[in-house]
């Protein structure tokens, strides 16, 4: 039996890090005016980060559409930017950010640390945007191929959970069969190429990327073995609770940049899809793996109990906790995102 064995690739990732991991390595906090007890009324600071998940919300942001709908209520927007979920969360902790979009394992990671925050809405569910992939020329076709092999994925992500639900659906064990590498969703195209690894679990933009460009070949997504890939709209919970109003103004706002997606002008493309570093012909591509949802599913709460349950099970949690208390489907329910979802 193999024993499992984490390693660390070209880029070392702090073990603190893996409990909140979500896309990739951080960013500074660029600025922030909102009061940390959450009264600000004049202001909201929104992190953001280049995900295909929030396609959305950077359509929003390239069209100015929130600041132009907060106007009236003279309420400015500060755009705070992330590469990943744990530093977000750190902004939304000290008060520099209200509300951010994120993977479900730092969202649900956050409010196990003790963080105040909620669920207001869901950014999208993704099953297909995770993906585990070897080299183009590689003999593995399947995840059942995989014994004895070296898999890398950023340990604590939804990557990782995607492995341990793969290996699971094809019989294998990710403690005994298989050998688990630790990588930045970055590396992936390194750690393939060299052979550090047989395999990687990442997410988009990056799956296409690799895909489109000879790279590597896809041999097992989300929908194989039953993970949804949910992204939440978080909110820090005083904030919510005080501003309302600024709340369904940017619901419905990302709701505006959902329905814009399918007759998206050249210019906000390719703005977008220089913000996620990809392509602007594989933009469409990218998004249609998507279902930019915004309304909360009970499929969406199952899938972060179902997070939960994995962050326990690998250690990253001490307990699981219900999601569902968190979960307040009020904000979308009382913001009009029916004009723009037909």
């Amino acid at each position: 039996m193999k024993k499992l064995r984490i390693l660390s690739i070209f880029t070392a990732l702090a073990i603190g890090s893996s409990l909140l991991a979500g896309c990739g390595s951080s960013s500074p906090d660029k600025s922030s005016a909102a009061d940390s007890a959450g009264n600000d009324s004049s202001v909201v600071n929104i992190a953001i980060q280049p995900s295909a998940a929030f396609v959305p919300l950077y359509v929003a942001r390239e069209n100015g559409w929130i600041e132009e709908a907060l106007k009236e209520q003279g309420v400015e927007v500060v755009w705070n930017e992330f590469e990943s979920g744990p530093p977000m969360n750190e902004s939304l902790a000290s008060g520099s950010s209200d509300i951010g979009v994120m993977g479900d394992v730092p969202a649900v990671s956050s409010i196990a640390a003790g963080q105040d925050n909620e669920i207001i809405a869901m950014a999208a569910d993704g099953a297909k945007s995770y993906a585990m992939l070897v080299s183009a020329d590689s003999t593995i076709t399947t995840p059942a191929d995989l014994k004895g092999k070296k898999i890398g994925t950023t340990v604590g992500s939804t990557g990782h959970n995607l492995t341990d639900k793969l290996l699971a659906e094809n019989n294998l064990d990710i403690n005994s069969d298989v050998e688990l590498v630790n990588i930045a969703t970055g590396d992936a195209a390194s750690v393939l190429s060299t052979g550090a690894v047989d395999a990687v679990a990442i997410w988009e933009p990056n799956v296409t990327r690799l895909v489109a460009d000879g790279t590597a070949k896809i041999i097992g997504e989300g929908p194989d073995c039953g993970l949804l890939g949910v992204n939440p709209i978080i909110a820090r919970a005083e904030y919510a609770k005080n501003n309302p109003e600024v709340i369904r103004v940017i619901i419905e706002q990302y709701a505006r940049g959902v329905a814009a997606l399918d007759n998206l002008d050249e210019e906000t493309k390719n703005k977008v899809a220089k913000d996620l570093s990809l392509d602007a012909d594989l933009l469409s591509d990218v998004t249609a793996k998507y279902d930019y949802t915004v309304v909360i599913s009970d499929a969406d709460v199952e899938n972060l109990q179902d997070t939960i349950a994995f962050l326990v099970k690998i250690g990253n949690l001490e307990k699981e906790y219900t999601i569902d208390d968190y979960v307040k489907k009020e904000y979308v329910e009382n913001a009009d995102v029916a004009q723009y979802l037909k």
